[in-house]
C-alpha cells in the first residue's frame, strides 16, 4: 500500500485528493490548518488508512514535526501532494494590502518547499505533484503577486526535476484554469456574491476533475513522467480569456 501526504486537505482541490485516494486503496496523511474539518472528512471513509495532522505549511517547525511523527510511526511517504494555495485581493500593486502578499508568498512558495524539502530528506524515489496555475504561465491585471507565487510553483518544479534527475522521483506541476471551490470565497474574504461571480456563465472545473488528474498522473507507469499539466474549463483559454453564456 502506498503512502499519500496531502497538504491543504481540509478543502477545495486538497479535500477532493484525500477522498479520491483514500477510496482507492492508499494511505492518505490529510494535513491542514483546522484540524476540526480534518476530522469531519475522516468520518467520511473511517475504515480506511487516514492519518491527520493540524499543519500550517508556512511554519517550518509544524512540517519538520510532522514528518517526525510520521517517522516514528514507522509511515513512509511515497507520494506528495502540495495542494495548500492561496489568493488574496484583487487590487492594483499600489492599492494592495501587504499581509495578503506576504500569505501568498508564505503558503503557495514557501510552504511548498518546506513540505518537499522535508520529503526529499527521507527517500531518493516518490512522486510530488505541485498545485500550481494557469495564473502562472499568464499573469494579470491586479493578480500581479498571485500569479508571481505561480509562477515560482512551475519554476520549482523544474529545478527539481534537473536535480533529482538521477533520483527515482517524479515532479509533476498541474495547472488548472478556473475550479469551483472556496478559492474565490478566500479571495474575497468571505463575499459569496463575488466569489459565486468568477464562475458566472461558465462550467468551471471542479475539485473532483483535479483530483482526477492527480490520481492519473502518480499513476504512470514508473518509466512515465508527466513533467506538467494544464488544464481549463472548455469555454476558457486563458486566465482572462473566457466564454460566458448567458443561459447559466
Amino acid at each position: 500500500m502506498k503512502t499519500v501526504l496531502i497538504t491543504g486537505a481540509s478543502s477545495g482541490i486538497g479535500k477532493a485528493c484525500s477522498e479520491k485516494f483514500a477510496s482507492s486503496g492508499y494511505q492518505v496523511v490529510m494535513c491542514a490548518r483546522r484540524i476540526d474539518k480534518l476530522q469531519s472528512i475522516c468520518q467520511e471513509f473511517p475504515d480506511k488508512q487516514t492519518c491527520i495532522y493540524q499543519v500550517d505549511v508556512c511554519n517550518k517547525e509544524n512540517v519538520e514535526s510532522m514528518f517526525e511523527d510520521l517517522k516514528k510511526k514507522k509511515i513512509t511517504i511515497d507520494i506528495v501532494v502540495n495542494s495548500a494555495g492561496l489568493a488574496l485581493g484583487l487590487d492594483d500593486i499600489r492599492d494592495a494590502n501587504t499581509s495578503d502578499w506576504d500569505s501568498m508568498i508564505d503558503t503557495n512558495i514557501k510552504g511548498l518547499l518546506y513540505t518537499t524539502q522535508e520529503f526529499l530528506k527521507q527517500t531518493n524515489k516518490g512522486h510530488v505533484v505541485n498545485v500550481g496555475s494557469i495564473a502562472g504561465i499568464y499573469a494579470y491585471a491586479k493578480g500581479t503577486v498571485y500569479a508571481a507565487t505561480k509562477s515560482a510553483v512551475k519554476f520549482i518544479s523544474d529545478g527539481l526535476r534537473k536535480e533529482l534527475v538521477s533520483n527515482d522521483i517524479k515532479i509533476t506541476n498541474i495547472q488548472p484554469g478556473l475550479v469551483e471551490t472556496n478559492f474565490s470565497n478566500v479571495r474575497f474574504n468571505g463575499d459569496k456574491k463575488r466569489a459565486k461571480d468568477v464562475y458566472k456563465g461558465i462550467q468551471a472545473l471542479t475539485g473532483d476533475d483535479i483530483a482526477n488528474i492527480v490520481f492519473y498522473v502518480v499513476n504512470t507507469p514508473e518509466h512515465v513522467q508527466i513533467t506538467e499539466l494544464t488544464v481549463m474549463p472548455l469555454h476558457q483559454a486563458s486566465v482572462d480569456t473566457v466564454y460566458r453564456s448567458q443561459d447559466q
